[in-house]
């Protein structure tokens, strides 16, 4: 059986992908992740082959059983990307247990108190985030189980050496259902409190289905993935793939010769990157007139990318690579998607226009709907929610991979979810409209909209007219005040090379833009920030609630 005959199988647990795979392809490398440098430099690579990853995992699930890690027990989970996070993650959902996965970035007390949320029984992590339990006893009183991925320090619980056990049958995976929970994942908390969306294995099963379909990945393919939780993926589809040498919580601060370096040495076919990172390699490549021939297809996504980032990164490519950017929520994800030929020849021009960032079409049979803007609870389907054609108003999705609910949170349950039937549709919580050719415009978040006593505006159509000025880096759209009597206020960040020279000057020329499009005229209101507050998963996501409130202290 192909590894990607992703409907024929048994049961559905995303780990007896990595069984069959293992049994069909023993010998090609799974993961690969750099072991430590030469003294002149020279990286040095580590690797598990599929036959080694499944027998690990299955060596570490004997080991989590025997510990109490078993079936439906909710396991907080706090381990860097490394080969110990691939046989970890498969080791769990063979034994039926279900990961919690928490951003690092949120920090460390929001992150505990996600933790503490979902109750787990048992802990996995590395030795700071043994440190970090201990400094909030009180957060994880339900764990009974407590393991170090590498060395125990003074808490006490096992180590992942302690627990592994090396037998010759291999573990029989759990049999789970596609309506059982098969992990929490917990939404970045950019736009309000952090969520913890339930995944079941058919969510999962249906999300392996629309990435192999859509990319259209072969077996042969080698991955770099930056973020962590899209590399889960590949193995899964026997696609080798590559852990690179970065600080994944740190995207927009990455060596950008590190990730040539890896695309270079191992032959890497397709990569993940956020928007911070795109700009970052693609400005250093550009500059140094790298070449990337090896790469067939680029993903970014985290947040809307620009495109002359775009622009920047192809000149990297081969004239038949593609540039994707898919666009999802940790809730749904990929639901839509369209690649850099159609956003430079097409959709760029009306972008810089006010149109909105174009975010493509549905993938396969996804189902997307716009409809009418409401801050209000929406507890049954009706048609009459749908905006008409070219109207903005809340993009909402429906199919197999979206998550149905919320860990025991009936408030983000009661405004995110809409019932149709058996079905859940699920609210994005972005704006947006569709043309036309079915393309979704992605018009922003719909909490970051600023209502005026005269009418609404969103931030990404206005803000592509002020990013559209040369000394722009950035733009946000924030509203001052309570609606529907806010102040609409422009905040600036200039170019880092930029030296701020002239800014009256600069001042009235924006102004002047605003002034000249009906969407931005009623913007009287420029303020420069020197650099904006932003999510620290893909440092793209500006938190515009941040600074509106910065905005609304330099007015005072």
């Amino acid at each position: 059986m192909s590894p990607f005959d992703l409907n024929n199988t048994h049961s559905v647990n995303i780990a007896s992908y990595l069984n069959r795979v293992a049994e069909t392809q023993p010998y090609k490398r799974a993961v690969v992740y750099p072991a430590g440098r030469d003294k002149n430099g020279r990286i040095a690579y580590s690797h598990l082959t599929f036959l080694q990853l499944d027998r690990e995992s299955d060596y570490l699930a004997y080991g989590l059983e025997a510990a109490g890690v078993t079936r439906g027990i909710r396991t907080a989970l706090m381990v860097k990307p490394s080969i110990e996070f691939f046989s970890l993650i498969f080791a769990i959902f063979k034994t039926g247990a279900i990961p919690v996965v928490v951003d690092p970035g949120m920090g460390i007390r929001r992150m505990a108190s996600c933790f503490k949320s979902t109750r787990p029984e048992a802990f996995i992590g590395i030795p700071l985030a043994h440190v970090v339990r201990t400094v909030y006893p009180g957060f994880f009183k339900t764990v009974k189980t407590w393991i170090t991925v590498g060395r125990r320090w003074f808490w006490g619980g096992y180590t992942l050496k302690q627990i592994r056990q090396s037998r010759q049958q291999p573990y029989t995976i759990a049999k789970t259902g596609r309506d059982d929970t098969a992990a929490v994942l917990f939404t970045t908390g950019s736009t309000g409190p952090a969520k913890g969306a339930v995944y079941s294995h058919g969510n999962f099963d249906a999300q392996l289905q629309q990435i192999k379909t859509h990319l259209r990945m072969s077996a042969d393919e080698i991955d770099l993935s930056t973020f962590p939780l899209f590399a889960l993926f590949y193995p899964a589809l026997g696609i080798t793939s590559v852990i690179p040498d970065m600080d994944p919580t740190r995207p927009a601060l990455v060596n950008p010769e590190r990730i040539i370096e890896a695309i270079d040495n191992l032959g890497v076919t397709n990569m993940f990157a956020s928007p911070a990172l795109l700009n970052r390699v693609g400005s250093y490549g550009k500059k140094n007139g790298v070449k990337l021939p090896s790469l067939k297809r680029v993903i970014s996504a985290g947040a809307p990318v620009s495109a002359d980032n775009i622009e920047q990164f192809s000149a990297l490519l081969d004239e038949n690579a593609e540039i994707h950017t898919p666009y999802g929520a940790t809730e749904a994800v990929p639901i839509i998607s369209i690649t850099s030929k159609e956003i430079l020849t097409e959709t760029r021009q009306l972008s810089e226009k006010g149109y909105g960032t174009c975010i493509g079409r549905p993938i396969n049979d996804i189902d997307i709907r716009i409809i009418k803007i409401s801050d209000d609870p929406v507890e049954e389907w009706s048609d009459d929610l749908m905006v008409v054609r070219g109207d903005v108003g809340e993009i909402t999705v429906k199919g197999a991979l979206v998550s149905r609910q919320y860990f025991e949170n009936h408030a983000a349950n009661k405004l995110g979810k809409i019932r149709e039937g058996d079905d859940i549709i699920h609210r994005m919580g972005d704006v947006g409209w569709m043309d036309q050719k079915d393309r979704i415009w992605f018009c922003g978040r719909k909490s970051h909209r600023v209502i005026t006593a005269t009418r609404t505006l969103f931030t990404i159509p206005c803000e592509s007219l002020f990013n559209s000025h040369p000394r722009v880096f950035r733009s946000a759209l924030v509203g001052i005040g309570p609606p529907p009597q806010q102040e609409p206020v422009i905040c600036i960040e200039l170019h880092k090379s930029d030296d701020g020279k002239n800014r009256a000057h600069l001042e009235k020329e924006l102004l002047e833009i605003a002034a000249a499009n009906e969407l931005t005229n009623a913007i009287k209101t420029i303020l420069f920030h020197k650099a904006f507050p932003v999510d620290i998963r893909h440092n793209s996501k500006i938190f515009r609630e941040k600074l509106a409130r910065w905005a609304e202290k330099k007015l005072k």
